[in-house]
């Protein structure tokens, strides 16, 4: 297992829905970690790199609606 840890920029402000969404990301399987940071404009994933790749990751945050930028 190889833990790392992304950081993504956030498009908006997040909203109680979006919330409830991050609370769902501790349910997928290689997922470790899913937190915002104190600015509230980036969002920290810590992962099983073995497992999920960077592009993975993305994918998992914007089928969970979290508004990542590009």
């Amino acid at each position: 297992m190889t833990k790392v840890q992304l950081t993504f920029k956030l498009s908006r402000i997040l909203n109680d829905d979006d919330l409830k969404q991050i609370a769902r990301l501790h349910a997928v399987y290689g997922l470790f970690a899913a937190r915002l940071a104190h600015t509230g404009d980036e969002f920290f994933v810590e992962y099983d790199a073995s497992r999920l790749s960077p592009k993975d990751v993305r994918s998992i945050l914007e089928q969970h609606g979290i508004p990542v930028t590009t």
